[in-house]
Order: structure tokens, then sequence, then C-alpha cells
């Protein structure tokens, strides 16, 4: 019998205490669960788990950049949907609060060019601003939003999908890294 995920929440710091070969193993529904804690999109994470069985972590990371890959723009916009606003982490959601780590303490009028930019960004291009936060500072994520807004819509979604694939990269190396 293969092992069963427990299904993640949000406000948690660690998804998943398996590692690969449990991941690797888990049944159909658990493994969704815990791959759509990783991508909100239910293509991508049906893509990565028939991809099945991942030997090492490179095979886990190519599977996410392929099903990244084949997205549509709507796989893309359901993928968007599980993400915070830059500058403002979901309270209580672990994940959004780690990864944008580099909006805590900013100065106030940082957050608030932050908000009137994403408001732009948000108005040109229909959904929020995405970008791999984790490391990033509030004024490095800033400047990013300022420099990606002439993109026109084709170009942007395509800088969003790598953005997306690499939040992923680190979620499921992080789901992967979990104490055991």
């Amino acid at each position: 019998m293969a092992p069963t995920l427990r299904r993640s929440t949000r406000d948690q710091a660690t998804p998943c205490p398996l590692g690969l070969p449990a991941l690797s193993a888990a049944d159909a529904s658990a493994l969704r669960e815990t791959l759509l804690e990783v991508c909100s999109s239910p293509a991508w994470a049906a893509a990565v788990a028939a991809s099945r069985p991942w030997h090492d972590r490179e095979e886990l990371r190519t599977a996410n950049a392929k099903a990244m890959a084949e997205l549509s723009a709507a796989d893309l916009h359901d993928a968007m949907a599980g993400h915070a606003r830059i500058g403002a982490p979901k309270p209580g959601d672990a994940v959004s609060e780690r990864e944008q780590a580099g909006v805590r303490g900013v100065d106030p009028s940082v957050l608030d060019e932050l908000r009137t930019a994403n408001a732009a960004y948000e108005a040109k291009f229909g959904h929020v601003f995405l970008i791999c936060a984790t490391g990033r500072t509030a004024d490095g994520m800033l400047a990013a939003l300022r420099e990606r807004y002439p993109n026109d819509a084709a170009t942007e979604a395509e800088v969003v999908r790598g953005e997306l694939r690499k939040i992923n990269d680190i979620r499921l190396d992080r789901l992967l890294d979990a104490p055991r």
C-alpha cells in the first residue's frame, strides 16, 4: 500500500514531512492535494503527478518545468490565484509570509509605492504581479515591477511562467527537505 500524505494547511511552515520516495508513491488524491499546495493550478498538479515516478529531485524539477511550459493562459491564471499580492503577504499564511520576508519592516512609503504600482500592473494585465520574492527586498521587487510594467501581455505571460517555475522549484525543494 502506498503511503498517504497528510493534507497541509497554508499556515504550516512545513507542508509535508515525507520526502521524494513517499511523495512519488503517494495515492493520487493525497498527491494532488499536496501538489496544489505548491501550485494552485489543477492542470499543473495533474501534469506533475502524471510524470511519476521521480527517482531524484532533478526529475521532479524537470516535471515542474515541463508542466509549467504547457500551461494555457487559463491555467496560468489558476496558478497565479494562489499567490498573495507583492507587499501584502496573506496574514497567517506562513508560505506567503516566508516568501515575502523582504517586505517585513520596510519603510511604509515603499509599501505605498508597491500598492500603487501593483494596482497599475493589475489594471493593465488583469492579474497580480508575480515574482519569485524569496531573497528579494521590497525595493528590489518594486524595481522589477516597474521594469516589467512596459511589457506586452504575451511577454509578461512568459515572464510570469518563468517566475512560477522558480517559485515551484523552491516550494518543491522545501517539501522534499522537510524533516521526516
